[in-house]
């Protein structure tokens, strides 16, 4: 959420901000909403100190014996009293709609970010490792005669519909040997290991900014709840409502969850194979820093995940989000995009936001600085660390061979009993 104050002294820089994201809103629409609310407030102080000193004058004519004069002012006083309370009912509604309209407005962009429109205006910041060079037709995952029979779309439809999957088998245990893989390496790396739930209060996907934009994106219980669509939700929530001390920062934190998406407009895009799920695991990264940090941190966590893949083997690239392409909260944001030979192309595998103040202000997560003073809000960080199903997608289709098997990463081996093949017939050997 934005800091209305910042509107307030740098109209100009918000109003860039919202043109760059095209969001039809400006600076004078919100500062209309604030001046009313303002104007509410201070008449309502003006009201209520009125009916303060009528209240103490109606003691004083009653003592003098001024009938007229106490049944003048007592009136005044209840004239005061319901203006007051009216003028607060305004104030309160003009506070809704400021809030309303803060909640829904996009984060603004650090001055770094590439302008542009869409994915076509990103910019390549790193490259890591050499597509590799097959003497026939790559596969898609999905292809692959030792992942077909433990890869089942047909019984995930029937139990859940489209874009659902069963994994069975072999493949089964890959994907579990990855999540466990990634835990055990950001655990390595100082990130505090964390289990949450899948079901969280309204509250909550409000603080991440997945609400109120973005609903249809998500799934919601009957009772209210929603099922989370990462743990970003949960893992960044945990400060929510805190003052922190200063000691306490940077909070470095992952998870290995169940993820739910609706995938709200997407029909027709990546519904072949498990490259698009509504259900699906990720293992998440979340950052709580100082202010000072955050950018560097948003380094350091992108060191992260790109290690996990460069372990696995997985030829990569990362870009920076031009403005138009950028999510909702972040204000600056790296995606991470593995090799997939069965398409010849590059898809994201993970992406890694700074998200600044901005959520930290939804949830009010405060810290109290060192040398004294006002607690300041936190600053936010999330990312993939990665998705495990891609993850699972990329590792068969750059290890498939011509027989039909497929060469496992050594980094998973010890995850698999020592076994180092995925057989045409979908036998770990």
């Amino acid at each position: 959420m934005h800091d209305i104050r910042m509107i307030r002294e740098t109209p100009e820089v918000f109003d860039a901000a919202m043109k760059a994201r095209n969001a039809d809103v400006s600076s004078a629409d919100v500062l209309a909403i604030d001046t009313a609310r303002r104007a509410k407030i201070q008449a309502a102080e003006e009201a209520k100190a009125a009916q303060n000193a009528a209240s103490k004058e109606v003691g004083a004519a009653k003592a003098k014996g001024d009938e007229a004069e106490f049944e003048r002012l007592r009136a005044l006083v209840g004239e005061k009293k319901a203006e007051v309370a009216r003028l607060g009912e305004e104030a309160q509604a003009e506070d809704v709609r400021l809030n309303n309209l803060l909640m829904s407005l996009p984060n603004i962009p650090f001055d770094d970010v590439p302008p542009g429109a869409d994915e076509d205006d990103n910019v390549e910041i790193h490259r890591w490792g050499t597509p590799r060079r097959f003497p026939f037709v790559p596969k898609e995952h999905y292809e692959l005669p030792g992942v077909q029979a433990g890869m089942n779309f047909e019984l995930g439809a029937k139990l859940s519909g489209a874009r659902f999957v069963v994994l069975q088998s072999s493949v089964a245990r890959l994907h579990r040997a990855l999540a466990q893989f990634m835990l055990d390496t950001h655990i390595a790396n100082g990130l505090t290991e964390t289990w949450t739930p899948v079901l969280v209060r309204e509250d909550m996907m409000y603080g991440t900014g997945q609400l109120p934009k973005f609903g249809e994106d998500s799934y919601k219980t009957t009772d209210g709840q929603w099922l989370i669509p990462t743990s970003e939700v949960t893992l960044t929530n945990i400060v929510n409502g805190e003052t922190l001390e200063a000691g306490q920062l940077p909070m470095r934190l992952t998870a290995h969850s169940q993820c739910f998406r609706s995938e709200a407009g997407s029909a027709g895009r990546d519904t072949a194979g498990m490259l698009r799920q509504h259900q699906f695991e990720k293992v998440e990264m979340v950052s709580i820093t100082h202010p000072d940090e955050s950018r560097a941190e948003l380094d350091r966590m992108t060191g992260f995940a790109q290690a996990i893949l460069e372990e696995l083997l997985l030829p990569y690239r990362t870009v920076v989000l031009c403005v138009g392409d950028m999510g909702f909260g972040a204000r600056r944001t790296h995606d991470i995009e593995v090799w997939l030979p069965g398409q010849q192309t590059y898809r994201e595998i993970s992406s890694v936001s700074v998200c600044g103040d901005f959520q930290a202000r939804r949830m009010n997560a405060r810290f109290k600085p060192e040398g004294g003073g006002k607690p300041e809000f936190v600053h936010t960080l999330n990312g993939s660390g990665l998705a495990v199903g891609r993850c699972l997608i990329a590792v068969l289709e750059n290890g498939q061979q011509a027989d039909g098997s497929v060469e496992l990463p050594v980094a998973l081996h010890p995850y698999l009993g020592g076994n180092t093949v995925l057989d045409p017939l979908g036998t770990l050997i």
